[in-house]
């Protein structure tokens, strides 16, 4: 492809929960260290899961207008205070739930991402669309060594993916038009969003982000812009 692709495009943002971090074994990694530290039996891989099974339902939640715009972070707790009930985990102090639902913010990369970023950050502007409120992001970044130029989140256009809103912000943001922005994401039906808003679109496949026993997502009727197996292939696909 993509080399005419890489010369029109002057902006890549990218999805982060999966895309760029492994979410689901980073929770794991914290609730283990929590059932450790307290002594208390939990099956952190359900846990995770549960988690993240959430997400949607409870951003629908404020699509809906059933809540008031409530960002990331808020609802992250909201979900792990059922989740503690569901699991019965008990005698967590608040500073312990508080230091828990902040697990979100330390999130590791995958192994390519840093490496995959610095190399695109040398020919594009790069920054993240997520739906993950600016504090998190920011935090997130700081920990893992994430360069990015700019931090873009729903939080700034109260309106969660794959709300149109969402899409329009970072061109209208970055003073470039639709079609000179880039979504990269682990997600066909992201990428589809962003495409109805004149976005171009990257999938790069990230096989394990549900864990080894899950199917990657099905891609049958998506088109995209441009195809990579992680963040380096994507580089080289986009001539970074």
């Amino acid at each position: 492809m993509n080399g005419n692709l890489g010369g029109s495009v002057k902006a890549l943002v990218f999805d982060v929960f999966g895309t760029v971090v492994d979410w689901r074994g980073s929770i794991i990694r914290e609730v283990e260290g929590l059932s450790r530290a307290k002594g208390i039996a939990i099956d952190a891989a359900r846990f995770a899961d549960d988690w993240r099974a959430g997400y949607q339902p409870a951003m629908q939640r404020v699509r809906s207008g059933e809540l008031p715009w409530t960002r990331i972070d808020d609802l992250h707790r909201m979900i792990l205070d059922g989740l503690l009930v569901k699991h019965a985990v008990s005698g967590l102090s608040e500073a312990e739930k508080v230091e828990l639902n902040r697990a979100w913010h330390r999130l590791d990369p995958w192994p390519d991402a840093v490496q995959g970023l610095t190399r695109l950050k040398r020919r594009f502007i790069i920054g993240t669309l997520s739906n993950g409120n600016v504090g998190l992001l920011v935090n997130m970044a700081k920990r893992a060594g994430l360069p990015w130029d700019v931090v873009l989140s729903a939080e700034l256009a109260h309106h969660y993916k794959p709300d149109p809103e969402a899409y329009r912000m970072p061109p209208d943001l970055l003073g470039l038009a639709p079609a000179e922005v880039m979504l990269v994401a682990a997600h066909p039906n992201d990428l589809a969003a962003a495409a109805r808003q004149g976005l171009k679109t990257g999938f790069v496949l990230r096989p394990l982000e549900h864990g080894p026993n899950r199917k990657p997502p099905d891609t049958t009727g998506h088109h995209f812009d441009v195809t990579a197996g992680d963040f380096n292939e994507l580089a080289e696909r986009l001539g970074a």
